[in-house]
């Protein structure tokens, strides 16, 4: 800490200049396994997100807009896992976790940006599927590319703004101590019961946030597959409704796992879980998902099975 003008006139308080992340464990031997377990997963995230983009690029079969839209989920995880993993895996071999208030808000803001985005998306992604199956004959007209690109800047944008409203205003608090930090990447609301002014703006603009994005979001997915379900009962044929459930169930093990993980780490009251659970469950949510995510929708899908054989007989002929 460095002495300064507080924001209220109080120059004889500090201002924090470092915030201390308390990270997964302070135990060395716990840390020494952890490393190559994490950094095995980022590598899987890395690796199996860009071959799926890839393959989605080059194989013309897959240039629907089922495909074009998981594309990008496969990027906003590739860049979300990146905005929060490596710092996680050094910081396992540092003694002094530190961390500027600049980087922090940066981290967060980018992390932040990318699982909004990937909550309007998914909501995009289940509006996709009820036209597939409730609107079959249109489904072309309806998704057409002008459409399919507008939500996903959409969803990229409104992430961005989302992100943008939350951070400015959390980072313009004043902060004079404590500045030790119970996690191991950047989170507001973390970091907004540290401020030594009132936090209660930044409070509300991150309860409106969520409800706007997490709720709104969430909605849709579920107004989307209500209609979705009235479209299977309406098929007469037990193949035909297998099928059709088939074309989404990807889909909704993917939305089933963001949500409710989402809701397992923010949505509970602050005494609800002890630190080791929130770290358990923070873990899964921000460094498992975005590894599961391109696996869900690879091993239950044919096309994507075929596309993989497709390009591997171009690489070796």
């Amino acid at each position: 800490m460095v002495p300064s003008m507080s924001m209220e006139g109080q120059s004889n308080h500090t201002s924090v200049v470092m915030f201390v992340l308390l990270g997964i464990s302070d135990e060395r031997d716990l840390q020494l396994i952890l490393f190559p377990i994490f950094l095995g997963t980022y590598l899987v995230t890395l690796i199996s997100n860009l071959t799926l983009i890839t393959l989605i690029r080059m194989d013309s079969h897959l240039h629907t807009p089922m495909y074009f839209f998981l594309s990008f989920l496969s990027l906003i995880d590739v860049c979300y896992s990146t905005s929060i993993s490596p710092r996680m895996l050094s910081d396992l071999f540092r003694d002094q976790k530190t961390i500027s208030p600049i980087a922090y808000a940066t981290q967060y803001f980018v992390a932040a940006w990318m699982g909004q985005a990937e909550g309007c998306l998914l909501a995009a992604m289940a509006y996709d599927r009820y036209v597939a199956i409730g609107n079959p004959l249109q489904y072309s007209t309806i998704m057409a590319p002008g459409l399919c690109h507008l939500m996903v800047a959409g969803a990229l944008g409104t992430g961005f703004l989302c992100s943008l409203v939350e951070t400015i205003p959390s980072f313009n608090l004043y902060y004079c101590g404590p500045n030790i930090i119970q996690h191991f990447f950047c989170n507001v609301p973390e970091i907004v019961t540290l401020s030594c002014s009132s936090p209660f703006i930044s409070q509300i603009i991150l309860f409106l946030v969520a409800t706007f994005i997490g709720f709104g979001s969430l909605l849709i997915i579920l107004l989307s597959y209500g209609y979705i379900a009235a479209s299977i009962l309406k098929i007469s044929s037990l193949k035909g409704s297998l099928k059709a459930f088939n074309t989404c169930a990807s889909h909704l093990a993917v939305v089933t796992l963001f949500y409710g993980t989402a809701l397992a780490v923010y949505g509970h009251p602050s005494s609800g879980h002890s630190h080791k659970q929130d770290t358990i469950l923070s873990v899964f949510y921000v460094i498992i998902i975005p590894m599961l995510n391109p696996l869900i929708y690879s091993l239950r899908n044919k096309e994507i099975k075929e596309a993989f054989r497709r390009g591997m007989k171009k690489t070796t002929h």
